[in-house]
């Protein structure tokens, strides 16, 4: 399957910009990538790539041709992964988008209870928000995302959707944090520290917000959850999650929930590009991941 093999050499250099930085990745001369595009461009009777001082950029044409290789080789490891299933064989990679919030504990315990009834099994897991999920879809560079608000789209397909309550996160140790019940002005008067705004449970919470009295004005905002857990083993602070993605930390940070009325939920979206058809591994991952979350 050379010409397969050409074909990457297409699709690496469009992902790096750079025929030598493609040729490093593929371990590969230059020179025969730079031959082996020159060689499609003149089949195909127009050019893949501009040439820039610095790199290389698709043209309108190239754009078409990488889409086209993207889904021939999504349709390859499909078939690939039928082949193994004849063969008795459970193998192949999962690739996967997942939102920030799954990353400390849910997912890493999904993918290590799968593979534990399917140990010739790989994962490409890629972390990020709802924009990149779909980018990373419709490029045909995973199969499956796994993440929060995704909005509907013609060309997505939501495979199953989970509804995740938003919780305040906040040490054991937090004054609010053995109080009976526990509303959102309670929070007020302590640091808050929040996801920045781009991010699916910062948007549920200024949309509540936005029906109610009570406002938060963050100390702090980051887009790593990491950092923000890390705050709040300072200064009282308290942030908020949503509950699939409030790790306590062994028990030193704890979640809430608050009693607010209508206190908002998000929905969780496992999703694939509509009309793909997926390896036959990854469908077996899509009911493992069903159960799991079911079962939260």
């Amino acid at each position: 399957m050379n010409h397969l093999r050409f074909l990457r050499y297409v699709d690496e250099v469009a992902r790096v910009g750079s025929i030598r930085q493609a040729a490093e990745r593929l371990h590969v001369a230059p020179s025969a990538v730079n031959r082996r595009i020159q060689d499609l461009e003149e089949e195909l009777g127009a050019p893949i790539f501009e040439r820039l001082p610095r790199g290389m950029r698709l043209t309108a044409a190239g754009e078409l041709f990488v889409r086209y290789i993207r889904s021939r080789a999504a349709e390859l490891e499909g078939v690939r992964s039928q082949i193994e299933e004849l063969k008795g064989k459970r193998r192949g990679t999962v690739r996967i988008v997942a939102s920030q919030a799954l990353a400390p504990a849910y997912l890493p315990g999904a993918v290590a209870s799968f593979r534990a009834t399917h140990p010739l099994v790989a994962f490409e897991v890629t972390i990020g928000d709802h924009l990149q999920a779909l980018a990373a879809l419709r490029g045909f560079n995973v199969d499956l995302a796994l993440v929060f608000n995704l909005s509907p789209e013609a060309d997505i397909e939501a495979i199953r959707q989970f509804d995740q309550p938003l919780v305040a996160l906040m040490h054991r140790d937090h004054p609010l944090a053995k109080r009976p019940n526990l509303y959102l002005r309670d929070c007020a008067d302590y640091p808050v520290v929040l996801p920045n705004r781009d991010i699916g449970g910062r948007q549920l919470l200024e949309r509540f917000m936005m029906r109610s009295s009570v406002k938060l004005q963050p100390m702090v905002e980051s887009n790593s959850f990491e950092f923000l857990r890390g705050c709040l083993y300072h200064q009282h602070a308290i942030s908020f999650q949503i509950a699939i993605g409030a790790v306590t930390e062994g028990g030193e940070l704890i979640a809430r929930q608050l009693e607010d009325r209508h206190f908002p939920k998000g929905k969780l979206v496992l999703a694939c590009l509509r009309h793909r058809q997926l390896p036959v591994i990854a469908h077996a991952f899509i009911e493992h991941i069903q159960q799991t979350l079911a079962g939260e």
